[in-house]
């Protein structure tokens, strides 16, 4: 059977944030509807290497595989393996370094357009690298954004992105000095980091807000402080069983009583109503995204499918 290789140019050719946004939501839907199956993500390693594989399957998005990839003291490494969903042959590696961001993106995208309000117009964010491009973009695809702040601690380098997705989104983004400055009166707030103390404090949220929370996928990993969630109306989060083992922003609010798991919803039923959603303007709403395998395989089914089209990537074997 010909194995399809797509590499990351061929990624970045072909996946658009305007057809990931759709992509992920259907993932989420079917997630919702039983139709997917996600198992959270698994680590092992060696004392050099790291390795992080993510399984999903979703039949009708004709998806089987996983993400797998490495990081250590190197610059990390992604691929999706795509297998046929009624013969289970390989049929597709992709390099996944665009996809993963893209789809992360996506999945903000996807929960600011359920629980951002409908008139959310302008972003604070904190963070300048590749995940809080994608961030950004997914958001200005689903609200009409006039304005946005970022506040990183090069400032240097948050003045280059400030230019830069200026361009990319058509509206007016600026650097700001402080985290804080760029946070406070936003409509939505993101926060794309490799933080392991808080960046985002509950005190900085307006009213009405909706927050991200994307950066940390550790339990030693925090962005959010305690108050973010004092604050919060509804909490949601991609996968409460992979956030049992990886929403290290909520432990401190677990640890104090602040939040419960019973009181965290997942996005997917929330996404096809079988949990309300935002109730007020002025509520405060919190989406915690971790990351999850059937997201990658939808998405790089997605960037499969064009690629076939268009006669994109190469032939591995017979």
């Amino acid at each position: 059977m010909p194995i399809l290789y797509l590499t990351e140019s061929d990624v970045r050719s072909l996946l658009t944030m305007d057809l990931a946004v759709p992509v992920v939501e259907a993932a989420f839907r079917k997630l919702a509807l039983d139709e997917a199956a996600n198992v959270p993500r698994q680590r092992c390693q060696t004392d050099a290497v790291m390795l992080h594989v993510l399984p999903a399957a979703a039949k009708t998005l004709n998806a089987l595989g996983l993400k797998a990839y490495t990081t250590g003291k190197f610059p990390a490494q992604f691929h999706v393996f795509l297998f046929d969903p009624k013969h289970g042959g390989l049929t597709a590696i992709v390099e996944a370094d665009h996809l993963g961001a893209v789809r992360t993106g996506a999945a903000s995208g996807v929960a600011t357009k359920l629980l951002a309000r409908p008139d959310a117009a302008s972003v604070g964010l904190i963070g300048t690298g590749k995940q809080a491009r994608t961030q950004l973009e997914a958001v200005c695809q689903v609200r009409t954004i006039t304005t946005a702040a970022v506040f990183g601690r090069d400032a240097a380098k948050r003045t280059a992105f400030a230019d830069e997705m200026s361009r990319v989104c058509g509206v007016e983004v600026t650097s700001a000095a402080t985290a804080e400055e760029a946070v406070r009166g936003k409509d939505v707030v993101i926060t794309a980091t490799n933080a392991r103390d808080p960046v985002l404090f509950g005190k900085w949220l307006a009213d009405g807000c909706h927050v991200n929370l994307i950066g940390s996928n550790f339990l030693s990993r925090v962005e959010a402080d305690i108050d973010v969630f004092r604050r919060a109306n509804l909490v949601t989060i991609d996968s409460k069983d992979q956030g049992r083992l990886e929403a290290g922003d909520f432990t401190a609010a677990l640890d104090a009583g602040v939040l419960h798991w019973t009181d965290v919803k997942e996005l997917a039923p929330v996404l096809v109503g079988r949990y309300p959603g935002r109730q007020s303007a002025a509520e405060v709403t919190v989406f915690k995204s971790l990351g999850l395998g059937v997201e990658d395989i939808a998405v790089a089914a997605k960037a499969v499918e064009l690629a076939t089209a268009k006669g994109v990537g190469r032939e591995l074997g017979v």
